[in-house]
């Protein structure tokens, strides 16, 4: 396997500013550094680098994404909003979505890092990619940033595969522990975009992930919804991708999938109540990398959402590039033995109703097709 690895200084440039998590300092809240920082992606990329990983992958160089390509996926205004804020003082991109001066700029090499990915894996460059980009997108919608994403970069991908380089049908997986609203908005009534978000029930954005949530009126069934419990592990991960998630892969037959990579529902993580440790993501990484040589010759970009564990994060970044690329490169999880033996790392009867009201779901969408 060759696989791509997409990484720029400049993302761990973008300035979310002060906070107390990702409130405002003020009163008696103390300020403190802003809960999306730097720190963990940086972290993850030295891991690479230290374990030898990192030489044995292929440097794709990111570009900025141009208007265009933007506003393929989100309105001219917001934008140019975010433009004209950027070249001041910076701002909000929307609730939750701050940046500093030259923040578009940043953003807009966020976007276009994972359009170099999926442009490089279809170029026959590469097989198949990570992009370790900043600040994260999944939550960013059409008119506006939200929830520390500026631009929607899974979006902005998918729309450039389907517009720009011949993909009739494009794939995004979503494992990041919060609900992947932003993509699920924009091709909401698009049947050309399966979008499947596997989350937190209930976490974040508030009111918005359930599993009735399905698609628009032109597009049934080409949205989904896993709302896992809080204390969900690798049990409930792994019967979800064998049994809905990469079932909704094989009948939608993407050209190309794209994962929203997130690292929140590690157990580390102060935004999230998951338990999915290293090797949790180790396998969905294999599986959904499985999947893609099943049905669309490999044509896989993984990039980079939230995730905000400065001392896990490394570890179940390495052990996604590690089953993404094939090669093992002999590091282990100081933390995998903890993890591994908590309680109800096993699929929970709680966790059981949930993939079984998803698969009843697919079910049903795959009577409608016929």
């Amino acid at each position: 396997m060759a696989t791509g690895f997409v990484w720029h200084e400049t993302y761990m440039w973008h300035d979310t500013g002060s906070g107390v998590a990702f409130l405002e300092p003020g009163g008696f809240l103390q300020p403190d550094e802003h809960v999306e920082s730097p720190e963990s992606k940086r972290r993850f990329r030295n891991l690479l680098e230290v374990s030898g990983l990192l030489e044995e992958l292929v440097a794709v160089a990111p570009r900025p994404a141009s208007r265009l390509e933007l506003e393929r996926v989100h309105s001219p205004d917001h934008v140019e909003r975010v433009a004209a804020l950027s070249a001041e003082h910076g701002g909000l991109a929307g609730d939750e979505a701050p940046f500093g001066p030259g923040g578009f700029e940043i953003a807009a090499l966020a976007a276009g890092g994972v359009l170099a990915a999926v442009e490089a894996v279809l170029a026959g460059e590469i097989d198949n990619a990570y992009a370790l980009v900043r600040p994260p997108g999944h939550h960013a919608m059409a008119d506006q940033g939200f929830g520390f994403c500026i631009f929607n970069n899974g979006a902005v991908a998918a729309a450039h595969l389907i517009e720009s380089l011949g993909a009739e049908r494009v794939a995004i997986v979503d494992w990041d522990a919060h609900h992947g609203n932003g993509a699920q908005g924009i091709f909401w009534d698009d049947p050309r975009v399966l979008t499947v978000s596997i989350h937190q029930d209930g976490a974040f954005p508030p009111g918005s992930g359930s599993w009735d949530e399905t698609g628009g009126p032109g597009a049934a069934g080409t949205n989904l919804n896993l709302p896992m419990p809080p204390g969900t592990g690798v049990g409930g991960y792994s019967a979800a991708f064998e049994r809905v998630i990469v079932p909704a892969l094989e009948r939608f037959a993407p050209d190309f999938i794209l994962v929203a990579c997130g690292f929140d529902p590690g157990p580390q993580d102060p935004l999230a109540r998951l338990m999915v440790h290293s090797d949790g993501f180790r396998e969905m990484t294999a599986r959904v990398r499985e999947c893609a040589e099943r049905i669309c010759d490999g044509r896989l970009a993984l990039f980079h959402e939230g995730g905000y564990s400065r001392a896990y994060v490394p570890f179940c970044g390495l052990a996604v590039v590690e089953a993404l690329s094939g090669i093992d490169s002999g590091v282990q999880d100081p933390f995998l033995k903890g993890y591994a033996g908590f309680p109800y790392q096993s699929l929970q009867p709680l966790q059981e109703s949930v993939i079984e009201r998803a698969e009843t779901q697919i079910g049903e969408t795959r009577k409608g097709d016929e």
